[in-house]
């Protein structure tokens, strides 16, 4: 590792920034162990303390992977943010709703757009069963939580499945973001009839060669949850 000379005031966010930028460029891969605290702390010329504020800051953005007694390495590709990380930067923009909003509907249309232009056999077959799972759900007997779960397990595969990790990365935000208030309006039996209907419609319409359907019945669904929201 070769480190440039701190000039800025807040040493700790230099140090990160360095790392973080060793980590996107490739200089450090997946799995790479990081030197020690002390050889850190050398490195950069500043206080073991400093190198642990960093390093503890860059594990809970999901960049390190921290093993007491073995030492910091890169996470592996595909690894998922701390759920609690996600929340802490959700709960911090609470009250811009309205930007909330906007940011899922950009980024969850777009991830799933991205997959449809990606889409293989195996991805169309897989959507099929999570379609069929919904149809065959006795929603009456599921708790909003059990349902939430199911739509999760959609949304996240079908970010995985994209073929764009960054892409898998904010669907992951969009859905621990989303999770309280969704709970709260699948409370309802007709919020999850709605929810299973405008699911549905976007998981057929992948069998279709006609993006601007997919896209009209993403648009469709959207609109569905602002009422949903603004109804609660």
């Amino acid at each position: 590792m070769e480190c440039e000379p701190l000039k800025k005031t807040t040493l700790t966010e230099q140090i990160i920034e360095q790392i973080a930028g060793m980590i996107t460029s490739g200089q450090l891969k997946p799995g790479d162990k990081l030197p020690n605290e002390r050889d850190l702390a050398e490195m950069f010329h500043v206080t073991r303390s400093r190198i642990r504020e960093a390093l503890r800051a860059l594990s809970l953005v999901g960049m390190l992977t921290i093993k007491p007694g073995d030492g910091s390495f890169v996470s592996e590709e595909g690894m998922k943010l701390p759920e609690e990380t996600v929340m802490w930067m959700y709960y911090q923009e609470m009250h811009k709703h309205d930007e909330v909003y906007a940011a899922r509907r950009l980024i969850e249309t777009e991830v799933y757009l991205t997959c449809y232009d990606n889409k293989t056999p195996e991805i169309l077959a897989k959507l099929d069963e999570f379609r069929d799972r919904l149809l065959d759900m006795e929603i009456e007997e599921m708790t909003a939580e059990e349902f939430c779960q199911i739509l999760t397990e959609i949304d996240t595969y079908v970010g995985d499945a994209c073929g764009n990790s960054i892409y898998a990365k904010l669907m992951q935000i969009m859905v621990l973001m989303r999770k309280e208030s969704a709970i709260k309006i699948l409370s309802l039996e007709s919020s999850k009839e709605s929810a299973v209907f405008y699911r549905c419609k976007i998981l057929n319409s992948f069998h279709q060669d006609d993006r601007a359907k997919v896209k009209k019945c993403l648009s469709d669904f959207f609109k569905y949850s602002i009422k949903e929201i603004s109804m609660h």
